[in-house]
């Protein structure tokens, strides 16, 4: 496929990613995420996801950096995702450089955005953070295991879960939902506040998305494992899982993410025990588990998880900051 030049800024020349453009992309991504790093596995879904627009820029013939613009809530809101620059390039401000063209190009071919979304992991300062409204956060809860273990560790759970306070008040009905079910809950008015979620929007994956019937095709696209817990009267809680994939670590590893909205403690470790053993089968070598929730559920969700020998807590307490801001 011939590379189209969008332009050039700062002695940059701008082009669309293409498949073809994969060994570069991963040349300039090492250690990123600290192996964490999901582009290697989507790089390809991405050339052919619509309403997506990946940019790279070039310094010569030399791949330098990457951003994708991802264009969400009916046409409103474009959500930045994938930005990376060469590791000898950082330092130099290259990564606004491809920011302000990615922003210009998606305003001139998605002209009926407006606003520009972002989740990142790491606090900016409040320099950078001033550029942005504050939406939201999520507390995420690491942990790091095997396949050999990982069995293990469910039944670990299960048995302290039959056990904790208050989970044998009321049935074990965490189940998976359909879409069309899962369609009627999202677009009920009631259920942001319900489940408290995080700036009014689901987030999957780090991916922000409003409650519209439009993005309800966006998470349909995704595979996702849904469990939804409405069994105490006063308290909805809703998660889903990605399917595992691979990523760099430790020299080949799979990510798994573990996606919660809601606040009752019992209700989201049944949750998580769910949907640790539906992936049982999936789990080969090693496996980095990341769970996102409601800031207030991540101690007693630390302490529901530790104690086993296998599967351990990988960092500790981290955030991801949910941030906005007008693109003009």
């Amino acid at each position: 496929m011939e590379s189209h030049n969008l332009g050039e800024s700062e002695g940059l020349t701008f082009f669309l990613a293409r498949p073809e453009d994969y060994d570069d992309v991963m040349a300039i991504s090492q250690d990123i995420y600290g192996g964490n790093d999901y582009l290697p596995c989507r790089y390809h879904s991405w050339m052919t996801e619509p309403d997506r627009l990946v940019v790279i820029a070039r310094r010569g013939s030399r791949l330098v950096a990457l951003e994708s613009s991802f264009v969400v809530d009916g046409g409103k809101t474009v959500v930045v995702e994938g930005l990376r620059v060469c590791p000898t390039e950082r330092g130099r401000g290259l990564a606004g450089v491809i920011q302000r063209f990615a922003d210009g190009y998606v305003k001139k071919v998605f002209p009926t955005v407006k606003n520009k979304r972002l989740t990142r992991g790491d606090n900016p300062g409040p320099e950078k953070l001033s550029k942005f409204t504050y939406l939201d956060k999520r507390a995420i809860l690491s942990l790091c295991g095997d396949s050999e273990t990982f069995d293990g560790f469910v039944s670990y759970l299960k048995a302290k879960l039959s056990v904790s306070d208050g989970s044998t008040s009321y049935p074990l009905v965490t189940k998976r939902i359909d879409q069309a079910a899962l369609k009627g809950l999202l677009l009920n008015p009631n259920v942001s506040s319900r489940l408290q979620l995080p700036g009014g929007a689901i987030i999957q994956d780090w991916q922000p998305l409003d409650l519209l019937e439009s993005n309800l095709e966006v998470l349909a696209r995704r595979n996702l494992s849904w469990f939804v817990d409405d069994s105490n009267e006063k308290d909805l809680f809703m998660s889903f899982h990605t399917p595992p994939y691979p990523v760099p670590f430790n020299g080949g590893s799979l990510r798994l993410n573990i996606d919660m909205f809601g606040t009752d403690a019992s209700l989201a470790k049944r949750a998580l025990t769910a949907h640790l053993n539906s992936v049982k089968g999936e789990i080969q070598s090693t496996v980095l588990i990341h769970i996102y929730m409601h800031p207030g559920l991540w101690e007693v969700m630390r302490q529901f998880c530790e104690g086993h020998d296998g599967v351990k807590q990988w960092r500790d307490y981290w955030e991801q900051l949910f941030l906005e801001r007008e693109l003009v």
